[in-house]
C-alpha cells in the first residue's frame, strides 16, 4: 500500500457497470519529504495516478491505496483497474530510522 493526497476528481461520460458504487480520483503519490510533513507540492506531469475509490474520499483527504493485482481483488469479476482506494487516513505518525 502506498499513501497519496486526492487533487481531483476524474468525471466520466459513460461507465462500465463493474465500477458502479464508487468513483475515480486523481491522485497525487506521497515522496519520501511528505512523510517527514513537507508541503504537498505539485509533482512534475505525469506523476499523479487515478485510483478507483468506493470509500467516499474526497479533495484533500491522505488515502492509502494499492496497485497492480491487488487492486482488481476487490472486484467479484476481472476488472480493469490499475489502482484501488484502501484506506481514508486520519493521521500520519513518522519517524525516520536513526
Amino acid at each position: 500500500m502506498r499513501l497519496g493526497h486526492v487533487i481531483g476528481k476524474v468525471t466520466l461520460s459513460q461507465q462500465d457497470p463493474a465500477y458502479k458504487g464508487g468513483r475515480f480520483l486523481l491522485v497525487q503519490p506521497f515522496g519520501k519529504a511528505q512523510f517527514a510533513g513537507a508541503p504537498m507540492l505539485p509533482l512534475a506531469k505525469g506523476n499523479s495516478l487515478v485510483v478507483y475509490d468506493n470509500l467516499g474520499a474526497d479533495l484533500g483527504h491522505i488515502i492509502g491505496f494499492t496497485e497492480g493485482a491487488e487492486a482488481t481483488a476487490p472486484f467479484d469479476n476481472p476488472t480493469p483497474v490499475d489502482a484501488f482506494n484502501t484506506a481514508i487516513i486520519d493521521e500520519i505518525f513518522y519517524t525516520p530510522p536513526a
